[in-house]
């Protein structure tokens, strides 16, 4: 986990544009940062743009895992990761079966779901059907 995004994939991108949005110029210099320095926000944000995932799908289904009491003691989880997570097309899925079975096994233990996370859990649910 020391080593970035970009050395993983051995590709260094461009930089981006001068006007690029906030979210390419995030991006871009997350991939350069090894990825276990990445924060949970960060990897939502990675994973909700469909970089990285090879690495970064597994780290985030860690983290999920292991903060899934936090929100039973605490009332709060990381809502954002989670969706970044769930909102991942079938073709990811297919690919990662290990981490549906995570996934499947971590969506029953969560409480007081909001709507739009039950709402990216079926669709979860349905892209996942491999």
């Amino acid at each position: 986990m020391q080593k970035s995004l970009e050395q993983l994939e051995r590709f260094e991108w461009p930089a981006p544009p001068a006007d690029a949005t906030g979210l390419v110029k995030a991006a871009h210099e997350l991939r350069k940062r090894p990825i276990g320095s990445l924060n949970p926000h960060e990897l939502g944000r990675l994973i909700g743009q469909d970089i990285g995932l090879p690495w970064l799908l597994p780290i985030a289904v860690k983290i999920l895992r292991e903060t899934v009491d936090d929100q039973r003691l605490t009332g709060f989880y990381d809502d954002d990761l989670l969706t970044a997570v769930l909102t991942r097309k079938s073709n990811v899925w297919r690919s990662h079966p290990h981490l549906v079975a995570d996934l499947k096994e971590i969506i029953p233990l969560l409480e007081d779901i909001s709507p739009y996370i039950q709402a990216d859990i079926q669709g979860f649910l349905t892209e996942a059907e491999i």
